[in-house]
């Protein structure tokens, strides 16, 4: 489907994507910003907390591949909106995890249902980014995803800071049971959205095979389709010719970058929680502030700095900066530290969100999105897998603060990569 000529509406499809990643924010506000902490508090290991982010970057590494492959010549809309309901009904379950597991099984059980969440988020990362680029004009992208980063920002700051009520005045784990559960609610309206998105892209919406938010015909048989695409005959399942060339050398900055971004990510919650020793409320009102920064930088400056210095020098400046998080956490013995990392964390990542996304999206070619797509998720997840497989060994060796040291230089390093392949 060429979703380029179905645009009945530009500026319906606009705000349903606005919308979408609102909802979104009520996940990240709760699920996805608590669930190390919950873990931490149940006593997980620096390797159990690296098996968070590894385990599914594990899956994805041997799975972006094949899926790529999958969902080229496939209607991207419909591959996005049944990636994100099964992804985000997995979300729900993990409402259920203190009735149905002791606190060390617990452990395990977060990482497993992070795992399921691995295989349809893979698809609706390349399904919906290679929309998002035929649906969105060139000229438009910046404006949409800043202001989408902004809402998202919005909500999840609100969300976070509810949270951090929830989290401190109910008892343990009921606190944590309620903000799982509004995360996972939010998930699914975010995906009703998706869903209407999909339906109005159609070349002819009378005749569409959706009349609400399933699909005619849904069966177990389809699902294990979608989710276990074969090998296409014929196409080979790496594109070197794609590698050969100048993305190539961008892949690798990305793979660079990932790795070391995500290399303190285990340790995070254990220096929250066991160096810092702060309270759920304080680590709320931290990240509140991050996302805060987000929003009021991505309204008021990302604009801005795309008009004034373009996508390339946004993604080498922010990279580099990155690397400031890790610097003042290992730097910090209180809060304070930790807000001001929140704070400037937030202001950088807004800009580097746009970097990252704008300078991507002029690099791939629009007649071959897919495999393009494909094939920077799989550095992603590579990059991912590395850092938080290395995190705890490298925690364990040098200890939490030496590590925070270590990754301050190497983010700056991965920064600076951009500069020369960016």
């Amino acid at each position: 489907m060429n979703l380029t000529a179905a645009r009945p509406n530009q500026h319906a499809i606009i705000r349903i994507l606005y919308w979408d990643i609102f909802w979104i924010g009520l996940l990240s506000g709760t699920t996805m910003s608590f669930q190390g902490v919950y873990a931490a508090r149940l006593g997980a290991t620096g390797l159990e907390m690296g098996l968070l982010g590894a385990g599914p970057a594990a899956i994805g590494l041997f799975y972006t591949l094949p899926a790529g492959l999958w969902v080229e010549g496939r209607p991207l809309g419909r591959v996005a909106f049944l990636s994100a309901l099964w992804m985000r009904l997995v979300y729900l379950l993990f409402f259920f995890l203190p009735w149905a597991l002791g606190d060390s099984a617990q452990v395990w059980g977060i990482i497993l249902l992070n795992l399921l969440v691995t295989v349809p988020s893979t698809l609706l990362n390349i399904s919906f980014n290679a929309m998002f680029a035929e649906v969105v004009p060139p000229g438009q992208r910046a404006e949409v995803i800043a202001k989408r980063t902004a809402i998202m920002s919005i909500s999840t700051t609100l969300c976070t800071l509810a949270s951090g009520q929830i989290l401190d005045r109910i008892v343990f784990p009921l606190n944590y049971q309620i903000v799982f559960l509004i995360g996972g609610l939010g998930a699914l309206v975010s995906t009703y959205y998706l869903g209407k998105l999909v339906f109005i892209l159609s070349p002819n919406p009378a005749h569409h095979d959706w009349p609400g938010l399933l699909p005619r015909g849904l069966s177990l048989r389809r699902l294990i389709e979608l989710f276990a695409p074969p090998r296409q005959p014929g196409k080979a399942l790496v594109r070197f010719d794609v590698l050969r060339g100048p993305f190539g050398g961008f892949l690798m900055a990305f793979l660079f970058f990932y790795l070391f971004q995500y290399l303190p990510m285990p340790l995070y919650p254990l220096v929250y929680v066991n160096e810092l020793h702060l309270s759920d409320g304080a680590i709320s009102l931290g990240t509140a502030m991050f996302n805060a920064m987000m929003m009021v930088t991505s309204v008021a400056v990302v604009g801005e700095l795309s008009r004034r210095f373009g996508s390339r020098w946004m993604l080498i400046g922010s990279t580099v900066l990155c690397s400031s998080y890790a610097l003042l956490m290992a730097l910090a013995r209180d809060a304070f530290l930790f807000w001001v990392a929140s704070i400037t964390g937030g202001v950088i990542w807004a800009i580097m969100n746009v970097g990252i996304i704008n300078r991507l999206m002029e690099r791939v070619p629009d007649t071959d999105r897919p495999a393009h797509m494909a094939l920077y998720n799989l550095a992603v997840n590579m990059g991912v897998l590395s850092g938080s497989l290395l995190g705890p060994l490298v925690g364990d060796w040098l200890g939490l603060r030496s590590t925070l040291w270590f990754t301050f230089v190497m983010e700056v390093l991965a920064g600076l990569l951009f500069w020369l392949v960016g």
